[in-house]
């Protein structure tokens, strides 16, 4: 089960999202998981649990603050109302949150879905602490490309409108054109097909492949 936690952050006094720490008392790698635009619902309570299970201390920020659909029109709205500095001053806080929690090894990576996923990127190029990132199918806005030090793993469908393989290619390109690293793993299924709860995009071969990297992926790079 998870249970909320609050943090400091830079744009307000304090954050919150929710945590789930993995059996034992042993020190574990740390990951903040990004929501998708319908906010920090079950779904991404499930992908902490999955996570903990791994043996991941993970925490999602809560981004929206309490707010919560299922309706993609609302969603949408949510998105657009998000302040884009802010949520990246959150996911920085729950970083240093989960750096210095009793349970951390001191590594921290990032995961995020969707709109997460775009965050995700951001969110490497804005936080240096982060060890690994692992965006799925989300591209930002604008994001300092040469400012991304830790390794990134990117999750893409072939087919996606929304994050198109070929600006994922772009940021590959640029990336690796400063310095980083980036492995891009293209995935014969529909946008969002890891989300377990929709039925109509779901891809459970796909989603276990990518799951099973993502995982590996982070295990690598978040060793003490």
């Amino acid at each position: 089960m998870s249970k909320r936690v609050s943090f400091p952050s830079k744009s307000q006094a304090q954050a919150s999202g929710e945590i789930v720490e993995p059996q034992g008392e042993g020190r574990v790698p740390a990951l903040v998981v990004v929501q998708e635009w319908w906010g920090l619902n079950d779904h991404i309570r499930s992908l902490l649990e999955r996570f903990a299970n791994e043996g991941f201390l993970a925490l999602a920020p809560d981004l929206y603050h309490g707010k919560v659909t299922n309706n993609p029109d609302e969603a949408g709205k949510l998105m657009a109302a998000l302040n884009w500095s802010q949520a990246l001053d959150e996911i920085d806080g729950a970083a240093s949150y989960l750096a210095n929690h009793p349970r951390s090894n001191g590594k921290v990576g990032i995961v995020g879905f969707c709109m997460g996923g775009a965050l995700t990127f951001a969110a490497a190029a804005n936080t240096p602490a982060f060890a690994a990132a692992v965006p799925f199918y989300g591209v930002p806005k604008e994001a300092d490309w040469s400012k991304v030090k830790a390794p990134v793993l990117a999750h893409f469908s072939k087919t996606d409108q929304w994050a198109k393989p070929e600006a994922a290619e772009a940021i590959k390109k640029a990336i690796e054109s400063h310095g980083g690293t980036m492995r891009l793993e293209l995935y014969d299924a529909e946008h969002a097909f890891m989300n377990d709860t929709r039925p109509d995009v779901y891809s459970p071969q796909n989603a276990k492949l990518a799951w099973d990297r993502t995982v590996a992926f982070l295990k690598e790079h978040l060793k003490a």
